[in-house]
């Protein structure tokens, strides 16, 4: 309703049957698209022992090599450590299926279109996908069905005119305050604010916080996510014996001369 000053007044049932409907509804969706979306994760893989073995000790080389400039270790210390890992790596001792026999041909990584646990990965990712988007789908429908064009609520701050086009889809009036919200864009204000109630409700650690940027992911990339696709180690720890050798002529210790540079800091010297 509009007066004769030309402000608009929203009968309170908007409010009771249309704006708390609408919110009360995300909010639920979201909490049960957390639930479901963890029913149908697949159990974490577990790793064998070797390897995880194999993992570490590139990890381990790799700390090595980032702190060579300025190690820690005593130059000792470092070159055996540095010559150990080289000599593992060459001989492939941290490999997961053991060194490679004499004349057979390394094992390479498995293909991942053709790998069952890849597959599963990729599915899985499709199914949260499905779950994301198909509830979202069903409620902008809701929506635009029952209360397209409803005027639901006025912001309490002001706002610039290129906000007028995302507060206020389905309503074709170029006269009306900025700082009114149509349904339409209750939803998507809805959709892309209620990330931190869902942080409070669910904790910070939930399928329904980022249920936009998983919407806007490839499924395939959500399989992806957290999943370390097929490495081939041997030619990883081949180019990590070159690494380790060439970090070598890098290295420096802290210890180095520590005596003088510290009696130069207190005047000592």
């Amino acid at each position: 309703m509009v007066n004769s000053a030309g402000s608009l007044y929203l009968d309170p049932q908007i409010r009771d049957w249309v704006l708390f409907p609408i919110t009360l509804v995300m909010i639920l969706v979201g909490i049960l698209r957390h639930y479901v979306v963890l029913l149908l994760q697949s159990p974490p893989k577990k790793f064998t022992r070797a390897a995880v073995r194999e993992q570490r000790a590139l990890a381990r080389s790799q700390i090595l090599r980032a702190t060579s400039a300025y190690s820690p270790i005593p130059p000792v210390f470092y070159q055996s450590i540095s010559k150990h890992l080289s000599d593992a790596f060459e001989a492939g001792v941290y490999l997961k299926d053991g060194p490679p026999r004499e004349g057979e041909a390394p094992s390479s990584p498995p293909n991942p279109i053709t790998d069952p646990a890849a597959m599963d990965g990729m599915m899985a990712g499709m199914k949260t996908q499905m779950v994301m988007m198909v509830p979202q789908m069903v409620i902008m429908g809701w929506i635009n069905f029952f209360f397209q064009g409803f005027v639901l609520i006025k912001l309490p701050f002001p706002l610039t005119l290129g906000f007028k086009s995302m507060l206020q889809r389905g309503i074709e009036t170029p006269d009306m305050d900025v700082r009114w919200v149509s349904s339409l864009s209750w939803y998507f204000l809805n959709f892309f604010g209620l990330n931190g109630l869902y942080r409070i409700l669910l904790g910070s650690d939930n399928a329904a916080q980022d249920a936009s940027q998983t919407m806007m992911a490839s499924p395939f990339a959500t399989a992806g996510a957290g999943q370390p696709g097929p490495q081939d180690f041997n030619k990883l720890f081949k180019g990590e014996k070159d690494n380790l050798a060439f970090s070598s002529g890098l290295y420096a210790w802290v210890g180095d001369d520590v005596e003088d540079r510290v009696l130069r800091k207190y005047g000592k010297l």
